[in-house]
């Protein structure tokens, strides 16, 4: 009887000493632990910070924030139609395969966007109808300023997505959590919710290097002010420019790496 207790306490040490190791070996798995519990605390911290300073202008301008949870989805689709169509290659072993021919890195990215725009689309379109049916929201009345926003946000979608794959080739299925938790760490300083001045000063500087958090700021001068703002424009397409590049050199340098070091033909669950 004792025996048995023994070999059944053995059994359960060896399965937690098996997560021990796995996690012991694994950064992007350690840091996944404390991410979302941050995240939510930072994103809603702010939320609560702004809603205090500025309710009766949310009040007066009731669709902003069906406007900001639907634009953010944009944001957040696009990156997983990139990043989740390239783990299903790695996932069922095929890119060893797609490879063979004479498939070049460059078209899969091109291919992994396309689909990511599609993807996108189809997801978002049920919202958007939604929207206006429950609540009155119709986010087409922002006019050609949506067609913008949306370029915007998908362009830089799709070079988070590329690096994603890009550290999904360089480490393995040991990072694909990436593919999930990448976009979310940009959401407390992407204001989505609030503007950028909510933030402390250091992050206000953060902030003013990603795309997503001009964008979001011409969307309340668009439903708040009525006008649509050129600077943050042209600063969310030129950062978007050298992000996407800054993504491909690293997309094909990994992929170069992994055929070099044989790790194409080794992927998979």
């Amino acid at each position: 009887m004792i025996e048995r207790r023994y070999d059944a306490w053995g059994r359960i040490v060896g399965i937690i000493l098996r997560h021990y190791y796995l996690y012991r070996g694994s950064i992007p798995r350690i840091i996944e632990l404390a991410y979302w519990p941050v995240m939510q605390i930072m994103l809603w911290g702010f939320i609560t910070q702004y809603f205090q300073q500025h309710s009766s202008l949310i009040a007066q301008a009731g669709g902003l924030l069906l406007a900001g949870v639907l634009l953010w989805d944009v944001l957040f689709r696009g990156q997983l139609g990139v990043s989740v169509s390239f783990l299903e290659e790695l996932w069922s072993r095929n890119l060893g395969q797609m490879f063979v021919s004479p498939l070049r890195p460059q078209e899969l990215a091109a291919s992994l966007m396309a689909v990511s725009l599609l993807r996108t689309i189809i997801g978002l379109s049920p919202a958007t109808l939604i929207a206006w049916l429950l609540y009155q929201f119709d986010i087409t009345s922002m006019g050609l300023s949506l067609v913008a926003f949306f370029g915007l946000l998908m362009a830089f979608s799709w070079a988070i997505g590329i690096a994603v794959c890009a550290m999904l080739l360089r480490f393995g299925l040991g990072a694909e959590s990436l593919a999930w938790v990448s976009v979310f760490a940009l959401a407390p300083v992407s204001a989505v919710y609030y503007p950028v001045e909510i933030l402390p000063t250091w992050l206000e500087y953060v902030a003013l290097f990603l795309p997503s958090a001009h964008v979001f700021e011409g969307m309340r001068s668009v439903l708040l002010d009525g006008y649509f703002a050129w600077d943050h424009f042209l600063w969310a397409a030129g950062l978007n420019l050298a992000m996407m590049v800054l993504a491909m050199v690293l997309f094909v340098r990994a992929f170069n790496s992994a055929r070099v070091g044989g790790r194409l033909l080794q992927s998979g669950e």
